[in-house]
């Protein structure tokens, strides 16, 4: 009797520890949601397609968006886990944005100038309301990660390709690092040469000031493409604004 208390009793204490030290979520839901992303082109620009009017059908995406928006963001404990959680979060948000007023032809349709997507309510997290602008430029930006840029995903063409698997604390600079090189590697929205200079996307220009504490964009993009020529970068690659997904008709 008293072994089997005192099994009881360490059985608890491991269930007590796994869950303290579990603190990222499950993102079972969520990985069965990018099954619905596959490689193609639209625009003549090579990216990974959203299916979204099969998101729109299976339920995924809720399924997804429910466990995002009941997990505790109290237990993250530390830098990575916050990254990856709200990497995620940002694309799930995206992702629904899309599906919540599918079919249309941009996810900049959903506002105006006067009220962009950006600042509109995407859902909630742990009970509070956010849009996609809270997660890019309160939370994840002042993390002082650069690499989020090839990361979070608003759902057009131009936009680094959404990754076919969530984001890990454990994963992240492994997964941060393979986003790089292949948007990097991508010469239709990422990296061009030209004979007079290298072209780079629009991306480096609207938050070049996050690159600064890594040594800049130029500095930056070498570490990650070595044998580039020494021209002049230029941010320069048209940005296609178009839904990263097969549009309806």
């Amino acid at each position: 009797m008293i072994l089997t208390k005192r099994l009881m009793a360490l059985t608890a204490l491991l269930v007590l520890s796994f869950n303290t030290f579990a603190t990222e979520p499950d993102w079972n839901a969520y990985a069965e949601v990018l099954k619905s992303v596959s490689p193609g082109s639209k625009n003549d620009v090579k990216l990974a397609l959203v299916d979204y009017q099969a998101l729109k059908e299976n339920g995924k995406l809720e399924a997804a968006y429910q466990q995002l928006s009941n997990f505790p963001v109290k237990n993250l404990s530390n830098k990575k886990e916050k990254l990856a959680f709200y990497i995620n979060a940002y694309n799930i948000l995206a992702l629904k944005t899309v599906v919540d007023h599918w079919p249309l032809d941009s996810i900049k349709d959903v506002g105006s100038l006067i009220s962009p997507v950006w600042g509109k309510s995407a859902g909630s997290i742990d009970g509070e309301t956010v849009s996609l602008d809270d997660i890019e430029n309160k939370i994840l930006r002042p993390l002082g990660e650069p690499r989020i840029h090839f990361a979070i995903v608003c759902a057009s063409v131009s936009c680094p390709d959404l990754r076919n698997t969530p984001y890990t604390a454990s994963n992240l600079n492994a997964q941060l690092d393979e986003q790089i090189q292949q948007f990097l590697s991508n010469a239709d929205k990422g990296l061009r040469v030209g004979d007079e200079s290298i072209q780079i996307s629009r991306i480096f220009d609207w938050f070049g000031k996050d690159f600064k504490p890594v040594g800049g964009v130029e500095a930056f993009i070498r570490s990650y493409r070595h044998g580039l020529p020494q021209l002049p970068f230029k941010e320069s690659i048209n940005y296609d604004w178009d839904v990263n997904g097969i549009t309806a008709k």
